[in-house]
């Protein structure tokens, strides 16, 4: 707890005025960057997480856990709290001077009736609906959007393919938005970004490019695509696989007895050794399995 001992309620940071460290009534080491706040809450594993807030309106020293709702992530020590607060005071600083304007909006998107509009220049535009959202680009705009990566009408959508309009157009974003953009190019369209940069991904930085050598290693052995704890063997969960992990028509599925202290789920999937996990063949767990041909 090396930040701990030098941090007093009220505390900024050299260089950032605009940041106050602190703690909370409940002793957790929060901040404050403007109107959001920080802080590091523990589990019970010794680990730690960002939670965050916004427009609390007391002292820092009256703050509790309640006043927190979003869940940001994981944090390896207090260092890293400091950091990714200061990161987020960078960002806020970047976003002001970028000058983005808010408007209201009833145009039609492809996500649906726009909620609002942040306009972060000419033909670049940014919707919120209800369920979803996402960039609308201008022809002009769009057209400026690598051949590989261009979405015909441009409509971008916010989850995956924001990140293109942010790699197009690097001078529109922030610092902070621009390494989440590069991060979600690596990992959701590596193919393109290796292309149009030059540089290769190696194993661990792309996650698509991860999930496909994954697969491919894996195209012989059986796969779960579905699991439940076994009602009928106590101890065990019942898992259905497929060869690869497939799904649809035509694809196998075979049961398997897995011992649950043995059972988690990696990043893509769970493989059966054949050695060890039993091919099962009793009673079910699974509804409508016993209808099944």
């Amino acid at each position: 707890m090396t930040m701990a001992a030098s941090l007093t309620p009220g505390d900024t940071s050299p260089g950032y005025p605009e940041v106050s460290f602190g703690y909370t009534a409940d002793d957790l080491l929060a901040a404050l960057v403007g109107e959001h706040a920080f802080a590091m809450v523990p589990t019970r594993d010794g680990r730690h997480y960002l939670v965050t807030g916004w427009r609390i309106h007391r002292p820092m020293a009256e703050w509790t856990r309640d006043d927190f709702y979003g869940h940001s992530g994981e944090l390896s020590n207090e260092t890293a709290f400091r950091a990714k607060v200061l990161e987020q005071a960078e960002h806020r600083r970047e976003t002001i001077a970028l000058d983005r304007r808010e408007e209201r909006s009833m145009a039609n998107t492809p996500w649906g009736p726009s909620q609002g509009a942040t306009i972060y220049a000419d033909g670049v535009v940014f919707h919120s609906t209800a369920g979803h959202g996402g960039f609308l680009l201008s022809a002009e705009r769009n057209h400026k959007v690598h051949l590989s990566l261009r979405v015909t009408g441009g409509a971008y959508e916010e989850d995956e393919a924001w990140a293109i309009v942010a790699f197009t157009f690097p001078h529109l974003f922030t610092g902070f938005e621009s390494r989440c953009a590069a991060k979600t190019m690596k990992d959701s369209f590596p193919d393109a970004w290796e292309a149009i940069t030059g540089n290769l991904l190696t194993p661990g930085e792309s996650r698509k490019r991860d999930e496909r050598a994954f697969f491919d290693n894996h195209a012989k052995d059986w796969i779960v695509v579905s699991a439940i704890i076994c009602e009928h063997q106590p101890g065990f969960t019942e898992v259905i696989a497929t060869l690869g992990g497939k799904h649809g028509p035509g694809s196998e599925e075979r049961r398997f007895l897995v011992p649950s202290a043995e059972y988690c789920v990696g990043r893509f999937g769970f493989v059966i050794d054949p050695e060890r996990h039993a091919v099962y063949d009793g009673p079910s767990s699974f509804v409508g399995w016993q209808g099944r041909a």
